[in-house]
């Protein structure tokens, strides 16, 4: 055992001077000029807070930090809000005293223990650890300016730097307002940045938080990790964007391929989603491609019935000169029960008598019995994830009847995790009339589209 420690950390003591030696050989190389071109009205980058309303980006930004690629500098041309990678850059470096806690260091997990071994080795940034400075900050973006306003969408935007949670076996914990928001944590664990580099991250913000940005002073946020992995990582700014406007955000194109783990083989009809649900579907030759996507990163989604799901993190920059992306996806090899019947991982199951009133989304007590079926899975089945999606009939308004759809399957969520299932482990989705089952052409029809169903993403 302590041979095999020392073993351990002997690797980590490589890798630690391998990353110090790459960063400073490309140290030489780095352009510490100011950036010039931009798309954003974002430009008061020395500014540690701003508000603007009615910018050609969005109708609000709010943001939180200097734009300075903590304190390096941009290279000449360079667009931090375009989504390509910045260079690598040199580490340790010291914060200023007028960056805003938490911006322009290196932070890790509250639970880091620099005398402890850890499985997954650990980076360079770990061996800068500071027992105050280091630790995770929530960070409290205020929010009077949004007041009375209404809000069709929000995104969080972060310039991040450093994060390999899928080398490290980091696992990340997104806190928004206090509370646990799985779908943020699932991009933030598929992304690997090794280098040191930064670049832009977008989160589209689901609806149950519009009503707190609408109303409250205050908006906060702050990311964790909650393994103590050696995982350190840095934020340079934090930008709020509400009612966000496409037509003058830099766009890319993704193209990739999902393949089957272990024979390589492609998969055709791969349902293929972004982070906001826009999906499309493998060929036979188990390629698909989106075009237009926001830059930045953004979490690219597989999933086919008899595979566990599985994600990768895209790295968009404007146009189509983009990194090509590749999921693999592992066939299930066992099955479960749910209620009376034998289940497997890609597979949906419409919950039965989840029940609200009309127009509401208020869960009903008889609604609990089912839902309670879901948390007996969840319990007998501690590594299960799953996908809760609300849907209902073409009848009323559209964009309605998804953020209806989104606050019922969301306050079924809500009930399980009362009884103390990990966030994590349960994603809500809301769909509106945009996957009906049957035509909506009768009374009958109409009901069978009206459901809540659960999909096994992982087993």
């Amino acid at each position: 055992m302590k041979a095999k420690s020392q073993i351990k950390l002997k690797r980590m003591k490589t890798k630690l001077v391998v990353q110090l030696f790459c960063a400073f050989l490309m140290h030489g190389i780095l352009q510490l000029k100011a950036q010039v071109n931009n798309v954003s009205t974002d430009l008061n980058w020395t500014s540690q807070q701003v508000s603007i309303k009615n910018s050609s980006d969005a109708d609000f930004i709010i943001r939180l930090g200097d734009v300075d690629n903590l304190g390096f500098g941009w290279p000449e041309g360079f667009d931090p809000f375009c989504g390509r990678m910045t260079d690598p850059h040199t580490f340790p470096w010291d914060a200023r005293n007028e960056d805003i806690p938490g911006f322009d260091r290196i932070l890790l997990s509250s639970r880091f223990k620099p005398e402890a071994l850890h499985d997954c080795g650990g980076d360079g940034y770990s061996a800068s650890y500071h027992p105050q400075l280091s630790q995770p900050v929530t960070w409290t973006i205020p929010t009077g300016v949004l007041h009375g306003s209404i809000i069709q969408n929000a995104y969080l935007q972060l310039f991040i730097d450093d994060f390999q949670a899928p080398q490290l076996c980091s696992k990340f914990q997104l806190f928004v307002n206090g509370t646990r928001f799985a779908e943020g944590e699932k991009l933030l664990n598929a992304i690997d940045q090794t280098g040191p580099v930064g670049k832009l991250l977008s989160i589209p913000l689901t609806e149950e938080f519009f009503n707190a940005l609408a109303t409250n002073n205050s908006f906060s946020l702050k990311i964790d990790e909650s393994t103590g992995a050696a995982d350190g990582f840095a934020l340079d700014f934090i930008r709020l964007l509400v009612n966000r406007k496409w037509e003058n955000t830099c766009k890319g194109d993704i193209q990739g391929k999902v393949l089957e783990k272990d024979t390589d083989n492609p998969l055709a009809g791969v349902k293929v989603k972004l982070a906001n649900n826009l999906s499309t579907i493998t060929d036979s030759m188990g390629v698909f491609g989106f075009r237009d996507v926001p830059a930045g990163f953004e979490l690219v989604s597989a999933s086919f019935p008899g595979y566990a799901d599985a994600m990768s993190a895209a790295d968009i920059g404007a146009g189509d000169m983009n990194p090509e992306v590749i999921i693999y996806l592992e066939k299930g090899k066992n099955t479960t029960e749910f209620g009376n019947r034998k289940i497997s991982v890609g597979e949906t199951i419409r919950l039965n008598n989840i029940l609200f009133d009309l127009g509401k989304a208020d869960l009903k007590n008889e609604s609990k019995i089912e839902l309670d079926k879901v948390l007996a899975f969840l319990q007998n089945n501690l590594h299960a994830e799953i996908e809760l999606s609300g849907h209902t009939s073409s009848e009323g308004e559209p964009n309605f009847n998804r953020s209806l759809s989104y606050l019922r399957v969301k306050a079924c969520k809500d009930y399980i995790l009362t009884k103390g299932i990990d966030p994590g482990r349960i994603i809500a989705i809301g769909f509106g009339p945009d996957r009906p089952v049957a035509p909506n052409d009768t009374g009958e029809n109409r009901s069978k589209n009206r459901r809540v169903e659960m999909r096994i993403s992982k087993l």
